[in-house]
């Protein structure tokens, strides 16, 4: 009978509404956290039967309605390895289920995340506020990631080891007015195998017309003395070029040597040797290109440098971490330099509203959401990085105290049915009195 119905239905109304009101609170629980996704309320309803002469009343259930492709607010944060991505794209992490010999062993299951709040724990991994240990593609020695290996980022903070200079680059002008056998001289520098810093002296001393002998000199090498080298300009070659560019290197003495042509356009460079007591160490000096107005000139009445660089690097020490907005992560050093360890992908999925939850803002892929697509930043719809962001939980305060006062109503209204479906019946009664 319909008062039996009623009461069935007041009552699963009774249950679907607390349960929204479960969803509400857990939302407003959750509203200041990271990358937390709300849980909207889809009120299905269940008849036992209804036709156009009879309908007798079911029942309604609540299911949730998860929102995690809605993103929240993007806001900027003072930690500068802080994430957020723009787009539907999730970080692909990992969880620990203990550590051996002192170190984490991690969970072999797959989990995704939008919560960005990274950190360089005690061990050097990148771990966000839930705890989850963010992957990503380790990278060569040349910075390319390995796509193959989607591993915790462990970052090292060792130092950084020094590079021996190979190549020194000049860029000068010669003044092509200068007196027969007057000088002029400049100064590079470049670091030996240990990372100690040396200073080289070059001298151009003009011989006649368009011919000068370059002197290099490195005083605190065992032989003082690299060697010497022709340099000549213009006409004094032949075939000639044009004037004022080096044409040609000939008459090398010491350990300096010539390179093996000198065609206009030819790499105009020369090595030489030089042994600060760990061994020889060899030296290419850049001048320019044969033919060509770079690297090494012969103009007007100015001895001009424009240029000076060397390749090597002294020792550093670790001074911090930056995260490029193509996902990969340097690590810096108080020398100036930078070394490529891993890059971060991202991950997408067919319908990311129906990944499974975990705790910590956490979820893990379901046969409803399809394969995880693991691929670079800014590619195949995952969105970008932003860094030294984080994403906001997608919550609105303000809609679920709305969504509250409507759970309130609803539950009210399904008890006065209860009431008084209990009252007619119990007047059914009172009639055979």
């Amino acid at each position: 009978m319909s008062l039996f119905g009623s009461l069935t239905a007041a009552i699963s109304g009774l249950t679907a509404q607390s349960r929204a009101l479960g969803h509400i609170s857990d939302n407003v629980a959750n509203s200041q956290t990271v990358g937390y996704k709300r849980v909207d309320t889809n009120f299905v309803s269940y008849l036992t039967s209804s036709s156009a002469s009879m309908h007798l009343p079911g029942a309604t259930i609540a299911r949730p309605s998860y929102t995690n492709s809605t993103q929240g607010t993007v806001e900027q944060s003072e930690n500068s390895l802080a994430l957020a991505i723009s787009g539907q794209g999730f970080f692909a992490v990992a969880a620990s289920t203990g550590t051996s010999n002192g170190q984490p062993v991690f969970d072999d299951r797959q989990f995704f995340t939008r919560a960005g709040d990274f950190g360089l724990d005690q061990d050097g991994y990148l771990v966000n506020g839930s705890g989850y240990y963010l992957k990503g593609w380790p990278a060569d020695a040349n910075g390319n990631p390995d796509r193959t290996d989607l591993a915790p980022i462990r970052v090292s903070q060792q130092v950084f080891n020094p590079v021996a200079t190979t190549e020194i680059e000049l860029g000068a002008n010669l003044p092509s007015s200068i007196e027969d056998n007057a000088s002029v001289s400049t100064q590079t520098e470049l670091y030996d195998a240990l990372g100690t810093l040396h200073t080289v002296n070059l001298t151009f001393t003009k011989n006649s017309n368009n011919d000068w002998t370059m002197s290099i000199d490195v005083p605190d090498a065992v032989t003082a003395t690299a060697g010497t080298v022709d340099l000549r300009f213009g006409a004094a070659v032949s075939p000639t070029t044009t004037p004022g560019t080096l044409g040609d290197l000939a008459n090398a003495t010491g350990s300096i040597v010539l390179p093996p042509s000198a065609n206009a356009g030819d790499l105009a460079a020369v090595t030489f040797e030089v042994d600060f007591g760990q061994g020889v160490q060899t030296v290419s000096l850049n001048l320019g290109a044969f033919g060509e107005a770079q690297g090494l000139t012969q103009y007007g009445a100015e001895f001009g440098i424009r240029n000076r660089n060397q390749n090597g690097v002294p020792l550093g020490s670790y001074s911090g971490l930056s995260i490029a907005t193509n996902g990969d992560i340097s690590v810096n050093y108080d020398n100036g330099q930078s070394r490529v360890v891993a890059r971060i992908p991202l991950v997408a999925f067919n319908d990311p509203d129906a990944l499974q939850r975990l705790d910590g803002q956490a979820f893990m892929r379901t046969p409803e959401s399809g394969e995880a697509r693991i691929t670079d930043a800014s590619s195949n719809g995952v969105g970008k990085l932003v860094i030294s962001s984080v994403e906001r939980s997608n919550v609105d305060i303000a809609t679920e105290f709305t969504k509250l006062i409507l759970a309130q109503r609803a539950y009210t209204a399904n008890t006065k049915v209860v009431t008084t479906s209990d009252e007619m019946l119990q007047d059914t009664i009172n009639m055979r009195r």
